[in-house]
């Protein structure tokens, strides 16, 4: 079996082993209070017992999650709140499995399974093989020693899992009223037309009194508060100053050529005047050489960059040692001919202009002082490095009117323009209505709508078609008005993307909703297998809280 995985996985994408990486390296916490997980409990030595696993034992915490993260990530599922629950639904249904001794899987299931794994399933909703290319190579170098016989047992008791599913779901249930639901939402035949209007055509007159938005202002006070913000200097240590400093030697650049050359793609071919003339070889030597200029640059401005951190750790290794306070920073750099240049205030959310709105430095800045430090450690930013030095943090405050006065009016406009386009809409169904009992085209009554309110509207007529066979380009927002609409009627206006949308319903029939249809039984099926699953889900949730609630720490 662990061969036929050797040989597949070797096909594995290095994107998705990636992903499963990285929820194996950082390690999920849980932590469990009153209402249950992982936590404090190990200290307190008190037991946690759950299907075969002490959830006080961070080990066994460990060992629950571990497996159920590379499950999850091979084959998701929404049917759970989150990967906590399906940790613990897992277990669950692992424990049932050995107490209702259902067999081992077998290899004809674990490679039956294998290939109906979502990670590994094409656009095409099939087996693709060619996902495999790194995988085997990927487990063989992976920090956590994870091997394909890892991935064999997981798979292994994911399908013993989900036989327990089976088992407890039983054949499920579909409702005829229910089932004729879904068949009239899926399959009903479409005829529709379309109103467009331009909220950017639409300029109503709106223009505010000082009372009008000192209201406003004050009832909307909260989004103009200013958030806390750093006041800081820096010293700036840019890469270009150690160019010049930087040496490197033939092999070194080849090196770095060989060892990145996705960075450094070949020109592009000239193609030959004659398209039956041979197509020129590939000549790696004259690759390298059209590109090296560039190779060797990089690699100076990367050791330059390095050498900026490095001189930016020197200075801040440098404060620390000589024990430099606050009031005698300026002498210290005045001394090392270290030049510092101010920030203008800046919040967390949006970092200092002057160095990109960089959040790491924002960050950094908000982590000052600390322990007496009012300097950061080096912190690099695409021009090389920097160090910064704290002076105050402001608190947040309520801002004056005064202050933003002019953001308020745009506010205000913005909001009273808003409001003013949900009645245009309104009187914009009115109208398309009575032109279009009339006789009148979508186009025809559109126009006059148009001419009417004085914005851009444009009409779009739609070919029939169903919610299941719908076309790719069709817009998600008329989907939304089917629900309440018919044969003939026009639907309020939506508001989306800077634009109001109508739907016309021109025609409306509906699919056929006795048995005789080969989708009553299709329908049938999924939603009983639908229901069926919710019914074991439900059940596995309340054995789960069950269990976490039987060693459910007592409140003291």
């Amino acid at each position: 079996m662990i061969s036929w995985i050797q040989k597949t996985f070797q096909h594995h994408f290095r994107a998705i082993f990636a992903v499963l990486l990285a929820l194996i390296i950082v390690s999920f916490v849980f932590t469990i209070g009153a209402s249950g997980g992982f936590g404090q409990a190990e200290r307190r030595h008190v037991d946690r017992p759950f299907f075969g696993y002490n959830l006080s034992l961070q080990r066994d915490a460990q060992r629950l999650t571990g497996s159920a993260e590379i499950s999850f990530s091979l084959n998701p599922s929404y049917e759970y709140a989150g990967l906590e629950d399906y940790a613990f639904q897992r277990a669950a249904k692992l424990y049932l499995a050995d107490q209702w001794h259902i067999p081992a899987t077998t290899d004809a299931e674990i490679k039956d399974a294998v290939t109906k794994l979502r990670a590994f399933t094409g656009q095409d909703g099939q087996f693709d093989a060619k996902a495999y290319t790194n995988f085997r190579d990927s487990l063989k170098t992976n920090p956590r020693g994870l091997t394909e016989a890892d991935i064999v047992r997981i798979v292994g008791e994911d399908v013993r899992a989900e036989k327990v599913t089976k088992l407890i779901a039983g054949p499920g249930y579909a409702l005829p009223v229910d089932i004729k639901l879904f068949l009239a939402r899926q399959d009903t035949t479409w005829t529709l037309s379309t109103a467009t209007v331009d909220y950017a055509s639409f300029a109503p007159s709106v223009k505010p009194t000082d009372a009008d938005l000192t209201k406003f202002f004050e009832e909307n006070s909260f989004r103009y508060e200013i958030p806390p913000r750093v006041v800081a200097t820096y010293a700036d240590f840019s890469a270009l100053n150690y160019i010049s400093s930087v040496s490197v030697t033939e092999a070194e650049v080849r090196g770095y050529y060989d060892a990145n050359p996705s960075r450094f793609p070949k020109p592009a071919a000239v193609k030959p005047a004659d398209d039956k003339a041979p197509a020129p070889k590939a000549d790696p030597a004259a690759d390298y050489a059209a590109v090296r200029p560039q190779v060797e640059a990089t690699l100076k401005l990367e050791r330059a960059q390095k050498a900026a951190a490095k001189a930016a750790s020197d200075l801040s290794l440098a404060i620390y040692e000589n024990k430099v306070p606050a009031s005698g920073i300026d002498a210290f750099l005045a001394k090392n001919k270290i030049t510092v240049k101010s920030l203008a205030p800046f919040t967390r959310e949006a970092g200092p202009a002057e160095l990109g709105g960089s959040a790491e430095v924002s960050a950094e800045a908000f982590k000052l002082p600390r322990e007496d430090r009012y300097y950061s450690e080096s912190i690099n930013v695409p021009a090389g490095a920097v160090v910064l030095f704290w002076k105050e943090t402001q608190t947040a405050r309520k801002s004056t009117f005064a202050e933003v006065r002019e953001r308020v009016s745009a506010d205000w406009i913005k909001n009273e323009k808003d409001k003013a386009f949900v009645t245009l809409g309104k009187t914009i169904k009115a109208q398309l209505e009575t032109r279009l009992k009339a006789g009148d085209t979508i186009e025809k009554a559109a126009e006059a709508a148009s001419a009417a309110a004085g914005v851009k509207i444009e009409a779009k007529t739609i070919a029939p078609f169903t919610p299941r066979t719908r076309p790719q380009d069709l817009d998600y927002s008329v989907l939304g008005t089917l629900e309440r609409l018919e044969k003939g009627q026009v639907s309020d206006m939506v508001i989306n993307a800077e634009k109001g949308l109508l739907v016309y319903a021109a025609d409306k029939k509906a699919p056929d909703l006795t048995e005789a249809n080969p989708q009553f039984v299709s329908m049938r099926s999924q939603i009983a297998t639908a229901n069926a699953r919710n019914t074991a889900t439900a059940y596995i949730s309340e054995l789960v809280a069950a269990e976490l609630k039987k060693s459910e720490p007592k409140a003291q």
